[in-house]
């Protein structure tokens, strides 16, 4: 009975049918899941009432979709600061599409939204984008320097 579990547990690993861990490699926008968003940002199913931030540096969380023009837009200013803030600050996104109970959670009725996570305190969402890319990447950088870097 045990081997069996082994050999089951060995293809499940070894076939990418567990559940993976992910390592946000700095200077880069990770994408993730429901489940990794529980592991690397806040489990809402273990602390449902208190925001427990379990990350070590904040972070920006773009709600996004493939087919969503705004959210296109502001994937490259995204990128870019991603970069320029690297060791600073960590770029995730959330396909809405595909991580529907998290969205349902945070009340995703409009995309792109983002939500600010500073190291400690409470996190804040926006929604939508400017209307250039420079715009965009101001934006950003406000709420960069403005709210996770303050904290």
């Amino acid at each position: 009975m045990g081997y069996k579990i082994l050999i089951v547990s060995f293809f499940l690993i070894f076939f990418g049918a567990a559940p993976q861990s992910v390592k946000a490699t700095e200077g880069e926008v990770v994408k993730i899941t429901t489940a990794q968003f529980k592991e690397l940002i806040m489990d809402y199913e273990k602390n449902p009432k208190v925001w427990t931030y379990e990350g070590k540096l904040p972070c920006i969380v773009d709600f996004y979709a493939d087919w969503c023009g705004p959210c296109r837009m502001a994937s490259p200013a995204l990128e870019e600061l991603a970069m320029k803030y690297k060791g600073k600050i960590v770029v995730y996104k959330v396909n809405t599409d595909q991580e529907r109970e998290l969205s349902a959670v945070f009340g995703i009725s409009g995309i792109p939204s983002f939500l600010y996570v500073p190291k400690s305190g409470n996190p804040t969402m926006t929604s939508g984008v400017a209307r250039t890319t420079q715009e965009i990447k101001d934006a950003f950088e406000k709420m960069i320097n403005g709210f996770l870097l303050k904290m």
